[in-house]
């Protein structure tokens, strides 16, 4: 997938006019790029749409105008787009309840690491974590991940084809693995040409 440029965003302006039905043509996108991992933890996989909702978001909060502040926010979030050779995703941990939150960040020190994608008939796949930064302290770690999956030719080719995919966490104190739903394994399978 190609990064976003200054000619693929919406002048505040225009923002302002298009913000009601492109933010509901991305919540739906949304839906199929969503994969629950048991009760607690998620995967976003993002992509060139949702990159652009958020940049387009960042620069109607901030009411940044300028080339170079429009250009600092393409820099942050266009290495959230896929390659063609691998899924990007954001990973949360969901408690809705504050303690609750704060004691499980605590026991899932590395859960980062432990998440994996396995295609049918493949290896599992970890993922490239926090490339960023590092979003943990030797007391708890961070609600969200940022994590990359690089896969072989022969997985993203499996994938377009249509094998299963299963997405998991295998951690000490959370183990968890679905099998990715039909429609959200199609609308990944676009990411990799």
């Amino acid at each position: 997938m190609a990064h976003l440029t200054h000619q693929d965003l919406y002048s505040l302006e225009q923002y302002a006019r298009v913000r009601d039905g492109f933010r509901a043509r991305v919540i739906e996108h949304k839906k199929l790029r969503r994969v629950a991992i048991g009760d607690h933890a998620a995967l976003y996989f993002e992509d060139a749409l949702t990159m652009q909702y958020q940049i387009q978001e960042m620069l109607r909060i901030e009411r940044i105008f300028e080339h170079e502040g429009i250009q600092d926010e393409l820099n942050v979030y266009n290495p959230l787009i896929p390659d063609g050779c691998n899924w990007k995703a954001t990973f949360m941990i969901e408690y809705s309840d504050v303690e609750e939150r704060k004691a499980a960040l605590a026991r899932l020190i590395g859960v980062e690491k432990a998440i994996y994608v396995q295609v049918d008939g493949f290896e599992r796949v970890q993922p490239i974590a926090n490339e960023d930064l590092d979003r943990e302290t030797e007391d708890k770690t961070a609600s969200v991940h940022f994590l990359r999956f690089e896969l072989a030719p022969t997985m993203a080719a499996a994938v377009k084809q249509g094998a299963k995919v299963l997405a998991g966490i295998d951690h000490p104190h959370y183990q968890a693995e679905v099998v990715i739903e039909e429609q959200v394994r199609g609308s990944l399978a676009a990411d990799l040409d």
